[in-house]
């Protein structure tokens, strides 16, 4: 006959703990030394001693929990957590393209070899290959800005807020500027167009109504201090019914009559119709400048599929103006936009060879049957990933462009819609899965709407798909 004691786990007293030499001289003390350096190391071991200690000095601490190797590799964990970036590659599946919290717009290889290029080397960023002097950054650029929208004369900024900022300071500080109250936008983060305007030392002066403006409106409000006619393209919201608008042709044909500059901020900004493509059709740089736009001003991070940025268009005499602004060195963009932002500009001169080449373009015109079979691949992967009490469903959804792009419209899509089939509220339940989601080794972002998470998967190009299911597995009981 046998008996069985349960013994308590022996205690470790203070003296027991290894040194912190003993530790560094340990082989994987060595290695931690060879990956994080002697300061970070000996930092991270002092510090999980002195907690070790306590607890031994309080009779809590169990004796294998001194072993060197225990210590060690406790120590490695803290510092892989402690030294892995703040800024994560993710899985977009929110069906919003163009996020603006996720990075925006996604740049096509040959924008990433630029940088990558850029980062490794010296380049000649303000330095004339030809003449062996000084240069100006713009210049790496601006011949292909003014190629592609017919304008006289570009700069660059880094995004577009900071463009409408500058081109304010430089043509209207302490004057006159009229806007179309309709047109008075505020854009990501509760940045505001008026707000922007003041901090400019622009003064605003706005006509007409919420929904109706006309011409007579802006004529009216011209007077000796007015420096520009301005429009503001409504990209993320839509007035609808009883409305009307002043035209950029019909705006700069006044602005004209009385030698004013008319100014066009575009925000998104796109350089092609996109209409060829089966999407929306958006006002192009080159239409407005054609229209008469003396300066229009747009994004190089939304619709047209870039770096982030702000590009400044139009007349030459008035860009000069703005590139003389002092505050154009403040706002201006290193190197790392250039290299990224004169590739996706060159894909431009193929337009036909666009929906292949440029990424942001390619999420835009994925086929929905594609996605529609994607999908049903990978429901059974998580479904067997979520477990039993959740209902994973290949379903068709609607993806829409972002950053405040065509609010209006949307893009027939397909995904992963996900449901709680558990007792009780599904909200708590579903906030998990989107938390376990959130926490694998490369985050998976959804959305959470309706009790259900959808799963979009119009950023999930096939090329991904492998590591996105390599990371799935299976709930264990």
């Amino acid at each position: 006959m046998s008996t069985e004691t349960n013994l308590p786990a022996p205690l470790a007293q203070a003296k027991d703990l290894p040194s912190l030499d003993r530790l560094l001289q340990h082989p994987q003390g060595k290695a931690l030394l060879q990956e994080y350096g002697h300061s970070q190391v000996s930092a991270a071991l002092r510090q999980h001693l002195q907690s070790l200690r306590q607890l031994a000095l309080k009779q809590s601490l169990p004796l294998s929990a001194v072993l060197p190797e225990q210590i060690l590799q406790h120590s490695w964990q803290q510092l892989e957590q402690q030294n892995r970036s703040r800024l994560q590659p993710v899985y977009n599946l929110t069906g919003t393209v163009l996020h603006t919290n996720l990075g925006r717009a996604l740049l096509p290889d040959s924008a990433i070899q630029a940088v990558i290029n850029a980062l490794q080397f010296p380049a000649n960023l303000e330095f004339d290959l030809s003449t062996g002097g000084r240069g100006d950054r713009d210049d790496l650029i601006a011949d292909l800005i003014c190629e592609l929208t017919g304008a006289e004369a570009a700069t660059v900024v880094n995004n577009n807020a900071a463009a409408v900022l500058l081109m304010l300071n430089s043509l209207s500080q302490r004057k006159q500027t009229i806007v179309s109250r309709g047109e008075l936008v505020e854009i990501g983060g509760a940045f505001r167009i008026p707000d922007i305007m003041s901090r400019a030392g622009a003064k605003l002066r706005e006509v007409g109504t919420t929904n109706r403006t006309h011409l007579h409106d802006y004529e009216q409000a011209i007077e000796a201090r007015t420096a520009l006619l301005m429009k503001v393209h409504c990209s993320n919201y839509a007035i609808k019914g009883f409305t009307k608008n002043v035209s950029i042709s019909q705006l700069a044909e006044l602005s004209q009559q009385h030698q004013l500059p008319a100014v066009v901020d575009l925000g998104s900004g796109t350089l092609v119709d996109l209409s060829q493509w089966g999407l929306p059709p958006e006002p192009t740089v080159k239409d407005t400048i054609k229209a008469g736009a003396d300066i229009v001003t747009f994004s190089g991070d939304k619709l047209l599929g870039g770096p982030q940025a702000g590009l400044i268009v139009g007349k030459a005499e008035l860009i000069e103006r703005i590139k003389k602004n002092p505050l154009k060195r403040a706002l201006r963009v290193g190197k790392l936009t250039l290299a990224a932002l004169e590739p996706v500009l060159a894909l431009y001169r193929a337009p036909e060879l666009l929906p292949q080449r440029l990424t942001t373009l390619r999420l835009f015109t994925r086929q929905p049957h594609a996605m529609r079979l994607q999908a049903e691949t990978l429901q059974p992967l998580l479904q067997s990933w979520a477990g039993a009490t959740y209902k994973v469903q290949a379903q068709a959804m609607f993806s829409q462009i972002g950053s405040g792009s065509m609010p209006e419209s949307v893009l027939p899509s397909y995904g992963l819609h996900i449901c709680y089939q558990g007792s009780g509220r599904p909200g708590r339940h579903l906030l998990a899965l989107e938390e376990r989601l959130r926490c694998l080794s490369r985050p998976v972002i959804g959305r959470l709407h309706d009790d259900a998470l959808w799963l979009d998967l119009r950023c999930l190009e096939p090329q991904h798909e492998p590591d996105f299911v390599a990371q799935l597995h299976p709930i264990t009981s």
